[in-house]
């Protein structure tokens, strides 16, 4: 089955207030089921009331199937395994943004139409010099995006075409690296550097960051899985943020920049950040991480395992199981002694050995796995989520051009129910107690 079809009952019988109310059943291509409750409200007055959306399916959506119970990912259909095997960040960008893998030529006009947006405009190098050196990336990334639109009105209009769609997209991977590179530069002091064509996008990434030119290939290798792993995670926090924000029909650089702020919160992209502070804490207590997990398992220690454990992923995350070979070959190659390394390597091995841990399903997840090869990439911690910024730049831009290019495109709306009071009066400032 190739696309969303109605099959099954075709619809499901509400009974309220002594009234039978049929509400149409939806099923997407890979069986997940819905109650369309579109037209609850008008029928009837009622909304549907569920905190944090969880079960609530806000879109259709063609470009990432997700099954949490069964470790499943899969962009247009394609397993994620596949992708990060055999594809590249870029492709895989093209594929969630077109629908279909690139042919030959179409994946090089792609790759050369990125690398020309190589540069940002002057006045956003001078912004990243005025902040402070302390100043989080995620803070500088997510200003310098929405400036964009100062330099790009032709981009910010309400509708855009094609060509424009097109543009916007191949800008945004392109420029999002530098400016990125340069936040980590100014945070060092040190003088920007402009990018090389000549570099492939990771090995370039790292030459603006680092200087050095001679990536080697197992760690290019490294950071271009863990972008791929990063491309798109269905309706996530940032993902729905960038939908929210995109269907006011705000432009194209606001509405990424939402998706940066969401993503900033340490619920969600801080969580590789979390991973690595743990390592520290328990490397500063000079307990070792044996005495930190039997501390885990204690409910009235406080202590919380970072990196473990998925909010979707039920069971083991793929990514992880993919990023976990990227990891073991960055730190071979890389040789890496760092005793943060070796306490995360430990934790990895006794939880997974753990029955406490085993019968709860808290395996390392991507973040677990990914915070480790950053580290050993010598990327300060509070680059990690501008790292994953990055990764999910496609999806975010992917998730909004599905959106605005659907037949009966709306600006998002969700309801409330009240609970507030109900029947106060205005008293006159002098009369109040």
């Amino acid at each position: 089955m190739s696309a969303a079809q109605k099959l099954g009952p075709s619809s499901a019988k509400l009974r309220l207030d002594d009234k039978d109310i049929d509400l149409p059943i939806f099923i997407g291509s890979e069986g997940e089921k819905a109650i369309d409750v579109t037209k609850l409200r008008a029928e009837t007055g009622y909304v549907t009331l569920d905190s944090g959306y969880m079960d609530t399916g806000a879109c259709t959506s063609a470009i990432t199937f997700l099954d949490g119970e069964l470790g499943i990912l899969k962009y247009r259909g394609y397993p994620i395994e596949e992708i990060a095997e055999k594809s590249s960040f870029l492709e895989s960008s093209y594929l969630v943004f077109y629908g279909k893998l690139p042919s030959e030529s179409e994946y090089k006009a792609f790759v050369q139409r990125i690398a020309s947006f190589d540069d940002i405009p002057e006045g956003i190098k001078q912004q990243i010099k005025c902040f402070p050196k302390t100043a989080h990336p995620m803070a500088v990334l997510s200003a310098n995006l929405v400036s964009l639109s100062a330099w790009n009105e032709d981009l910010c209009t309400q509708d855009l075409n094609k060509d424009q769609k097109d543009t916007a997209i191949a800008q945004l991977m392109g420029q999002i690296k530098v400016m990125a590179a340069y936040a980590y530069r100014h945070s060092q002091g040190k003088d920007f550097i402009k990018s090389d064509k000549s570099l492939d996008y990771c090995s370039d990434f790292v030459y603006m960051m680092t200087g050095d030119k001679n990536v080697k290939k197992e760690v290019a290798k490294a950071l271009d899985v863990l972008l791929i792993l990063h491309v798109d995670h269905e309706q996530n926090c940032s993902t729905s943020s960038v939908r929210m924000v995109g269907s006011s029909k705000a432009n194209i650089f606001a509405t990424i920049s939402a998706g940066v702020d969401a993503l900033w919160g340490p619920l969600h992209g801080g969580a590789n950040q979390a991973v690595l502070e743990m390592l520290q804490e328990i490397k500063d207590s000079g307990k070792g991480y044996e005495a930190f997990l039997a501390e885990v398992k204690d409910k009235n220690s406080g202590s919380r395992l970072m990196g473990f454990g998925h909010r979707v992923y039920k069971n083991f995350d793929p990514r992880a199981k993919i990023i976990k070979v990227a990891c073991d070959s960055v730190l071979q190659t890389l040789g890496v002694q760092d005793p943060l390394l070796d306490i995360a390597k430990g934790l990895e091995a006794v939880a997974l050995k753990d029955e406490y841990f085993v019968a709860r399903k808290l395996y390392p997840n991507v973040d677990f796995y990914s915070g480790i090869i950053y580290r050993a990439l010598g990327i300060p911690t509070n680059m990690f989520t501008v790292m994953f910024a990055m990764g999910r730049l496609p999806g975010w831009m992917a998730q909004w051009k599905e959106m605005v290019e659907q037949p009966g495109f709306k600006i998002c709306r969700p309801r409330q129910i009240y609970t507030g009071d109900t029947h106060n009066h205005y008293v006159a400032i002098k009369d109040r107690k």
